[in-house]
């Protein structure tokens, strides 16, 4: 729960305009993401696209302040596309979502980093989200196809 606090203050100072900030599109949408969002969808919902964990819903448990910081990442990139909060509960949207903000803020495609941000936002630390990186690649490796 504390993780889940630090992710939404974290994205809630996030929608403060960075100057400078890269804000292209990324080859990270294209990156194989599938096997982390995975584990993270069984970690956070066991699969569930109903889970309600306070302001945390769907199958990846996307807080609101995610899908403003998203909106504003499309907003910067120019794009008419916004998403809803209701899109939280469509596994399709919510991986969506997931692979946005890897574009912006984990554009080398790093799964540990990305588990970090997922675990902690993206001020993370190392050592309160590595249970979580630990944990999603253990999935992984359980369930290589």
């Amino acid at each position: 729960m504390i993780q889940k606090f630090v992710l939404t203050v974290t994205l809630m100072l996030l929608t403060i305009p960075m100057m400078g900030q890269n804000t292209e599109t990324t080859p990270a949408e294209e990156f194989d993401w599938e096997p982390v969002m995975e584990a993270i969808i069984w970690h956070e919902s066991k699969g569930n696209p109903r889970a309600v964990c306070g302001p945390y819903v769907g199958v990846m448990q996307i807080a609101p302040v995610m899908v403003h910081e998203c909106n504003n990442i499309l907003k910067q990139r120019g794009s008419s596309k916004r998403f809803q909060l209701n899109d939280r509960y469509s596994v399709e949207k919510s991986k969506e979502i997931f692979k946005l903000i890897m574009s912006k803020y984990n554009p080398e495609n790093d799964i540990d980093k990305a588990c970090r941000i997922w675990a902690g936002g993206i001020r993370y630390n190392v050592k309160k989200t590595q249970p979580f990186v630990n944990w999603v690649h253990r999935y992984i490796e359980e369930h290589k196809k």
